[in-house]
């Protein structure tokens, strides 16, 4: 699929003749998977066929043959948009294909760059071989922020080049092959537009995150380093009666600044329990006369 993604469909939200009407071209293609699934064929048959398809394309478009490579690109194309038909048609829609599509679609992008940047690197002007090799670098950018705000609980969709505008951009170059250099440098400076408004939104999301959680975060990493570190020493000092590199370790992993921060820690400790434990009497009396009067 272009956006990368197997989702499953219910029942309820399936389409139907009724509902929607045939002449769309997204219902062409349910229609389409449905037949191929009806003959046996999976979704992750028509994702590793279109990864063979647009290394055939690449190895085209390295010699330079952009006619072949386009009919090659647009089939790519085709069963990238065909497979999560084919998954929800099927009901197989998964998480493995999920991840299988993604993968697909970063191996398809680099080797189509790629061959690009062998035909360019071999042409007039090397240099231009450059304008492929950065498309990838800030397209990959692009990929891995949605991915790691997504792990965070964070949105980072949207963008003026998400992976369908940059393969029909792509594909325009492939056509006019006078305007693949212009059309190079138009897909390197809005992908990277792209990858700046996404870190921007994503920063903004998580700068607004609550501070409590952002606070629980950072105790958490700490309490778990220090508690690694303080077990790691405290084995060291186990050890450290053990021969003369045995005491030497033992000496070296309780350094000046780990007991000072120990005794702070502890002195905390001591002012947080002074202070709580007048509360703690004034609950009790509390508690007492409401027993007394109970009687």
């Amino acid at each position: 699929m272009i956006d990368g993604r197997r989702g499953p469909r219910s029942a309820e939200q399936s389409p139907t003749t009724e509902e929607q009407p045939a002449h769309r071209p997204w219902y062409r293609r349910a229609r389409l998977g449905a037949r191929l699934a009806a003959h046996g064929v999976t979704a992750n048959m028509v994702t590793v066929a279109g990864v063979v398809v647009a290394m055939g394309a690449a190895a085209l478009l390295a010699l330079g043959r952009f006619h072949v490579a386009l009919a090659c690109f647009i089939a790519a194309g085709l069963m990238d948009s065909l497979d999560g038909a084919v998954a929800k048609a099927a009901g197989s829609a998964t998480r493995q294909g999920a991840f299988l599509d993604s993968v697909a679609d970063r191996v398809s992008d680099g080797v189509l760059l790629t061959g690009l940047a062998w035909y360019l690197a071999t042409g007039h002007d090397p240099r231009t071989a450059a304008l492929p090799v950065g498309v990838l670098l800030v397209s990959s950018v692009v990929s891995y922020e949605r991915a790691k705000a997504e792990s965070l609980g964070l949105t980072a969709k949207g963008g003026l080049m998400e992976r369908a505008e940059r393969m029909i951009l792509l594909g325009l170059g492939i056509l006019l092959p006078v305007i693949l250099v212009p059309v190079l440098w138009a897909l390197l400076v809005l992908t990277t537009g792209t990858a700046v408004g996404r870190f921007v939104r994503v920063w903004r999301q998580a700068s607004g995150a609550p501070a409590s959680a952002r606070l629980s975060e950072a105790i958490w990493r700490t309490g778990r380093v220090e508690s690694r570190f303080r077990a790691w020493r405290e084995q060291g000092a186990l050890v450290g009666g053990q021969g003369a590199f045995g005491a030497g370790l033992g000496r070296r992993r309780e350094p000046r600044a780990t007991r000072r921060r120990e005794e702070r820690r502890l002195e905390a400790a001591s002012r947080h329990a002074r202070r709580a434990a007048p509360r703690q009497a004034r609950s009790a009396r509390a508690l007492r006369r409401r027993l007394d009067d109970s009687r």
